[in-house]
């Protein structure tokens, strides 16, 4: 483990817990096999224990760091011209214009856990660009978004991260393995962007219109949470029991529901 003495002072607004586990290091490494001409971006990358790891694997790594006073322990890791070090919040970030446009982007991060899920949304405006993801998150964050429907945890999350990517969870981190150690347990999981892309530009709106009201009351039924939008009998002729919960719906259904509301709004 690294000398925790050795470590900058993580700044609580940031939500910092800098992984200082070599063994956890190897494993996110082995998950990630980068290949030397690969356009890898590393966000939150802390004092760079995967940073160091990284710059050994690739000719040229680009990392996103919003804490300025880590910038010079970066510099410090790379010769001139291996890494490029912004300093910018990953929420402001333009992914498309990252990196060499003719490829894809691989994109890595121990992400703050108050703010994993906007910036995971905010990367897939730009997921054409996208070829995998790796994050280290909260661990009940990423049982939602693997979570299957009829399971306790299948929701919002679940319909709406799926409908973008294949989701993975890789293996589960303690709190012993950051400094300072979080309340909670971490997961290390993979997101692949479906080719093609299913949650088109012109679909995004209906179906995130669609997937929001259905979890609105979890307790109520689908016709209750859609009422002003599709009656029971509509419903019916998309296969869709009226009476169940949005958390037996699959994704295939939520999809039959935001392409029947795209094109209600279109003859409107």
């Amino acid at each position: 483990m690294m000398q925790v003495g050795a470590l900058p002072a993580a700044k609580k607004r940031f939500g910092q817990n800098f992984l200082v586990q070599p063994y956890i290091v190897e494993r996110i490494m082995d998950a990630i096999r980068p290949d030397r001409q690969d356009v890898l971006l590393e966000i939150g990358p802390g004092p760079g224990a995967l940073t160091q790891k990284l710059l050994q694997a690739l000719d040229h790594l680009t990392v996103i760091e919003l804490d300025r006073d880590m910038i010079p322990g970066l510099e410090a890791l790379a010769i001139p011209g291996q890494m490029t070090i912004l300093q910018a919040d990953a929420l402001k970030v333009d992914f498309a214009r990252l990196g060499d446009s003719d490829k894809s982007l691989r994109v890595v991060g121990n992400l703050p856990y108050n703010v994993a899920t906007p910036i995971i949304f905010h990367i897939l405006e730009s997921v054409e660009r996208i070829q995998d993801m790796h994050f280290m998150l909260q661990k009940e964050v990423v049982e939602r978004m693997v979570a299957a429907p009829g399971s306790k945890t299948y929701g919002r999350l679940s319909v709406m991260i799926q409908a973008w990517c294949e989701v993975e969870s890789l293996f589960t981190v303690g709190p012993g393995n950051f400094f300072p150690a979080p309340k909670v347990d971490s997961a290390f999981m993979r997101l692949l962007p479906c080719k093609p892309v299913l949650l088109t530009d012109c679909l995004r709106p209906a179906f995130t219109r669609i997937v929001t009201s259905s979890f609105a009351q979890r307790r109520k039924t689908i016709a209750n949470n859609l009422r002003g939008i599709f009656s029971a009998e509509q419903l019916q002729s998309l296969d869709i029991d009226p009476s169940c919960r949005a958390e037996t719906l699959d994704q295939a259904a939520f999809f039959r529901l935001a392409e029947a509301f795209a094109e209600q709004g279109s003859q409107q």
